[in-house]
Order: structure tokens, then C-alpha cells, then sequence
């Protein structure tokens, strides 16, 4: 059997044995049932339906063009009800049926509400019952309150944006960073699986029959690949059920065409970074002989996953452009985490995504070789831990 055929059949049953296995899928179903419910109540907090029904008596109709205006300068839903009397609104916002019921008073207005009136409500009738006071005193003054009002409404504010943010950033944000949260839990959880699932083979002597039929690296590489491919649909999945019910749910009002391409990227990191770690969880798994020693030589490429993701989410939401964000996301053990999150903002550059990327590849490469030295030198020599150097050893 050829090599790559061996690395197939190797990853063909890993993947096969971690597909069926309970825990795999009860995360998966919980995780995404989270990703789901998370979209629903963003939803449901964000989209619901804040309009307020408000009273107006007959003989007060013509304060509802003012308040619909004020309401609708200031963001707020309103819906007017001409009631025939006082005591008729009063009654019916009691019952429920009416908000509040806003009527004229000498100073301004006058509003009842069955319970409280919120700070959104209480700016709005702020300003119409400051313009009823300024059109009753233009009048006492003789002036004309209509034409007075046309000139105030005919002025503005001219803005110059330097630096404007894009459109839907706060959306941006959150998208990056449930990105980088998903590539983050995969290689805590996967980086680690691979180390466990060496030491288990070497513990029970299992790799001493393999390794007498097959080559190390060829083991080693079916390994880290059936792993991988086991991470790759596990990320598959969350990252495209959370993102159709996010577009379907209206949680998330990005283009879908943009939200895609940055989950593609998302998919992309996850894979590049996964292959980037497991290979050293792979050599470290074959320097121990217990699943209790592989913590503190593992702790390395755990810090190196944690780095990047405590930096991203203290530095990337109040500064995207940040410059150190910017360098480290190029450096391949920083880029699987922070890259994302620089996509989904908006502020990679083309030809950092190019190098970014030619960098990570090359460093896999390298460890490709490394790794598989130190997983033929080690795997099958139990006892105590082998060291860095006995492992780099060429044989």
C-alpha cells in the first residue's frame, strides 16, 4: 500500500470513529442549537416592536402633526388615536388599549401613562412642549409661529465625515468576533484531541503494531488529517447554520455576499490554523507516555492560541485599525485568530491576506518536517519524556 493511501485509510478511520462518537454530536447540536437561539433573541431585542399608541382628543387634534414629527426626529414609533374626550382616553389607557393620552396644558403638556413613562417618550413630548410654549409666546408677540417654524426647520448641520466608519460595523464586529470565538473553541478542543488520540495509541502499545506496517509520518499525517476533517465539519456546520439564521432571522443585515465571504475566510483560518497547531500537539503527544504529563509541555501551543484571542477581543473592537493588530495578524500563530476578525471589519488589505497566508503555509511546511522527525524518534519509546533534543535527533 502506498503512502497516501495509507494516510487515507489512517484518516478514514479517525474520522469514522469521531463522527459516531456521542460527544461530538451532542456538542455540535448544542452549539449550533446556541448559535440559533442566539440569532432568534438578538432578533427579538434588537427588531421588536417599540411603537407607542398615543391618545389625542378631539379638540387637541392639531397637537399630532408636532408629536409625530418630534417622535419621528428622535427615532421613536408613535401611533396617534383621536379619542372624543379626556375622560374617554383616560379609560382606555387604563385598560391597556392606549399608551399614554397627551393633552394641552398652560406650561406645555400634560400626559397620562397607566404605570411609567420611559426616557425615549419623555424627550419627545420634552420637545413638543417646548415648541407650543415658543409658538404661544411668537404669537403673544405678534409674529407668525408657521412661518417661524419653516425657517427653523430650513436650517442644518453640515457634517464632514474625516474618517467615517463602514456601514454595519457594530454588525461587523460581532460577526468577527463570533468568528474568531468558533476558530478559538476548535483549536482548544481539536489541538488537543490530536495529542490525546497519539498518546492513547502509545500507551496501549496499539502504535507498535501499526508502526510495524506502516511509516511514522504516514500514521502521524492520517491522524492530524482525520482530526482535522472531524474539526473542519463540526466548523462547517456552526458557522453556516449560524449564519443562515442569522440572515433569515434579520439578526444580521450585512449583504449576505459579504457575510458569506467572511465565514469562507472563517473556514479557511480554521483550517490553516488547525493544521498549524495539531502538528505540534501531534509531536508533543509522542514525547509522553501519560495523558497526565502532556499539560505542561503542551502549555506552549495552548498559550499561543490564547494570546491572539484575548488580544483581539481587548484591542479589535475599539481600534480595528490598530497597528500591532495589524503586524501580529501576518505572523502565522497570531493570524488564524486575529486575521478574522480584521476581515470581517473591513480592514485587511488585500496583500495582507496574500501574505498572511504564504506565511502560515510556509511555517506548516516546516513543521510537517519537524513534527514527523520528532513522531519517529518518540513514539515508540515509552517511560519517561523524551526531550526536545533526543526527539529533533536525525535518526
Amino acid at each position: 500500500m502506498g503512502s497516501w493511501a495509507t494516510v487515507r485509510l489512517v484518516a478514514g478511520r479517525e474520522l469514522g470513529v469521531r463522527l459516531r462518537s456521542k460527544v461530538f454530536r451532542i456538542t455540535t447540536v448544542a452549539l449550533l442549537v446556541l448559535l440559533v437561539g442566539a440569532a432568534v433573541v438578538i432578533d427579538l431585542v434588537g427588531g421588536g416592536d417599540s411603537t407607542e399608541s398615543v391618545g389625542v382628543t378631539a379638540a387637541e387634534s392639531a397637537i399630532t402633526a408636532p408629536l409625530t414629527a418630534a417622535a419621528r426626529s428622535l427615532d421613536v414609533g408613535i401611533t396617534t388615536r383621536e379619542v372624543p374626550d379626556e375622560a374617554t382616553g383616560l379609560r382606555q389607557v387604563a385598560d391597556g388599549d392606549l399608551d399614554a393620552l397627551v393633552t394641552a396644558s398652560p406650561n406645555g403638556l400634560r400626559v397620562a401613562v397607566k404605570e411609567d413613562l420611559n426616557d425615549e417618550w419623555r424627550a419627545v413630548l420634552a420637545v413638543v412642549a417646548r415648541q407650543q410654549v415658543l409658538d404661544n409666546e411668537i404669537s403673544v408677540l405678534g409674529g407668525d409661529p408657521a412661518r417661524v417654524n419653516e425657517a427653523v426647520a430650513a436650517t442644518r448641520v453640515d457634517v464632514t465625515q474625516l474618517d467615517p466608519a463602514p456601514a454595519h460595523q457594530g454588525e461587523r464586529l460581532v460577526l468577527g468576533i463570533a468568528a474568531a470565538l468558533l476558530i478559538y473553541m476548535g483549536l482548544m478542543l481539536y489541538g488537543p484531541a490530536v495529542s490525546q488520540g497519539v498518546i492513547e495509541e502509545k500507551s496501549s502499545r496499539v502504535v507498535e503494531l501499526l508502526l510495524s506496517t506502516v511509516r511514522p509520518w504516514t500514521l502521524m499525517a492520517g491522524k492530524v488529517l482525520g482530526i482535522g476533517l472531524v474539526a473542519l465539519i463540526q466548523m462547517i456546520v456552526l458557522a453556516g447554520g449560524g449564519l443562515v439564521a442569522a440572515l433569515v432571522t434579520g439578526a444580521l443585515s450585512l449583504p449576505s455576499g459579504e457575510a458569506t465571504g467572511t465565514v469562507i475566510w472563517s473556514v479557511v483560518w480554521y483550517v490553516i490554523g488547525f493544521f498549524l497547531y495539531a502538528l505540534p500537539f501531534a509531536a508533543v503527544g509522542a514525547m509522553v507516555s501519560r495523558q497526565e504529563d502532556v499539560g505542561g509541555i503542551s502549555s506552549p501551543i495552548v498559550l499561543a492560541i490564547v494570546v491572539p484571542w484575548v488580544l483581539g477581543i481587548s484591542i479589535v473592537p475599539g481600534d480595528p485599525d490598530n497597528g500591532l493588530i495589524a503586524v501580529l495578524s501576518l505572523l502565522p500563530i497570531f493570524a488564524p485568530v486575529l486575521m478574522p476578525m480584521r476581515i470581517a471589519l473591513g480592514v485587511a488589505p488585500v496583500w495582507q491576506l496574500v501574505l498572511s497566508v504564504v506565511l502560515a503555509l510556509a511555517l506548516i511546511g516546516v513543521l510537517v518536517r519537524l513534527a514527523g522527525r520528532i513522531y519517529r524518534n518518540a513514539v515508540l519509546r515509552t517511560g519517561a519524556r523524551v526531550s526536545f533534543r533526543d526527539a529533533l535527533r536525525e535518526a
